[in-house]
């Protein structure tokens, strides 16, 4: 029997505004299974209470892919008029990107630009299909990742952005949504087909942190992903039915609720197909007060705590000190965390010539880990960090940021999962491994390490 309960709605704290974020149904054809798991993503989404105000969908609505106008067009009408016949547009607005399903060529462009009707306030050649929408203090730019103009997919340009950007300045909340992602999701990259072109990303993601943009949501990946880079979140959601693609056990079908409010922040619940929230977040991250800091010893500490890492607790360490003057490409120790058996499932240290500031993550027994990449630490220099551990951001819930001063960043990782799945062992160690001294033992001078959590 299907659950029609009410699910409760995180709602804003003070004014500010609640959502809906899914993407990724591929559906639009009556029968095929895309049509059965899309509704089972809606079901959830209708139980919300209350409704959001309004719901963004970052793209691939219908399976499309096809050289027969009439054919898309038929598409397009299920969707609208069957799938979500149940969704009163007027009172609950939708606005959606464009994807690699619906604007493959110039034909599906004018199909979707005639078919949803989106504002025409985008770059030349491109009206209906990037745009920008105003609702008060909040301001939405829609890009359009693949236009046929520029080359198709992965292509996209920045200067409209910038500007439109710009003539919003005084927008409390700015989002900007796109169908590919800019950074690489669960490891699976590849410019112009998995993420953006390269050539564009770096001046694309200068400008929202420039702007001040507190996301970017996209979806294409089928999973759910949140990463942060210099203090701009990345937010993939390709949940909303196309099932059969997703990695068993890891990914689910899913919708994205979400609020705006006080502190200019962000907070969202991702929901699946049972109404389970199985992941959320509060961004930016609340740290530890001074009171909660404790610093650790050099060598073996008895552990301040133990047992699993859910996914709303958040772990910060500091750390400081001087690296070896001289080149060094062996590992070295900052922080490691063991049991009586067995590698240690928490490792933070330096590896390679370049010294690159990694965490090693174990998973289950005869399973290689997971790596999770920082900054590099240059020879004879002076380093001071703070990381951050966050069980509810998956894969991109390793981060740091230099001195406190700067915004969040994820470590770039080739991983499908986080460190929800951590248990915290019983001993630490600071400066070298669980095996003691000389264990790759830290070759710098000061190292100086404090942790709250």
């Amino acid at each position: 029997m299907t659950d029609a309960s009410p699910i409760k709605a995180l709602l804003p704290k003070s004014g500010g505004h609640q959502f809906v974020l899914y993407g990724d149904s591929c559906s639009g054809v009556a029968g095929a299974p895309h049509e059965r798991t899309f509704a089972s993503v809606n079901a959830v989404l209708r139980r919300l209470e209350p409704q959001p105000q309004f719901i963004l969908f970052p793209g691939d609505e219908i399976i499309g892919l096809t050289a027969d106008e009439a054919s898309l067009r038929a598409q397009w009408r299920h969707w609208f008029d069957v799938e979500m016949a149940w969704l009163d547009r007027t009172n609950i607005p939708m606005w959606h990107t464009t994807g690699n399903h619906t604007t493959y060529d110039e034909m599906s462009e004018a199909v979707f630009r005639d078919t949803l009707g989106l504002p025409a306030n985008g770059p030349a050649g491109q009206e209906g299909l990037a745009y920008w929408v105003r609702r008060g203090d909040l301001l939405m730019v829609f890009v359009h990742t693949l236009w046929s103009g520029l080359g198709g997919e992965g292509h996209v340009e920045t200067e409209w952005l910038e500007a439109t950007l710009k003539d919003h300045a005084d927008a409390r909340y700015k989002l900007v949504l796109g169908h590919h992602p800019v950074f690489p999701v669960n490891g699976y990259a590849g410019t112009y087909q998995r993420e953006i072109g390269h050539e564009y990303a770096e001046r694309f993601w200068d400008i929202l942190v420039e702007a001040n943009v507190l996301a970017y949501c996209c979806s294409h990946i089928l999973a759910f992903d949140v990463q942060a880079h210099r203090g701009v979140l990345q937010i993939c959601t390709a949940g909303a039915g196309t099932a059969h693609r997703m990695p068993e056990g890891v990914e689910y079908l899913h919708c994205i609720q979400a609020t705006l409010d006080e502190g200019d922040s962000l907070r969202y619940q991702v929901l699946d197909t049972e109404g389970v929230v199985r992941e959320r977040l509060q961004w930016p991250p609340v740290v530890a007060s001074k009171d909660r800091w404790n610093g650790l010893a050099h060598g073996v500490n008895d552990a301040l705590w133990s047992g699993p890492m859910d996914a709303d607790r958040i772990v910060e360490f500091r750390l400081s000190g001087r690296m070896a003057s001289g080149a060094c490409a062996s590992q070295q120790t900052i922080f490691s965390a063991f049991g009586d058996e067995g590698l240690a499932p928490l490792w933070l240290g330096l590896r390679g010539r370049q010294q690159q500031l990694t965490l090693i993550l174990g998973r289950d027994p005869g399973r290689s880990p997971y790596y999770f990449f920082g900054p590099d630490l240059p020879p004879g220099k002076e380093f001071d960090l703070h990381i951050l551990l966050h069980g509810g951001m998956g894969p991109g819930g390793v981060l740091w940021r230099r001195d406190g001063r700067e915004a969040w960043s994820s470590f770039e990782a080739i991983a499908s999962s986080g460190l929800q799945r951590l248990v915290w062992p019983s001993r630490w160690s600071v400066g070298h491994g669980q095996k003691g001294e000389g264990d790759r033992q830290f070759m710098g001078e000061s190292l100086s390490l404090s942790i709250a959590g």
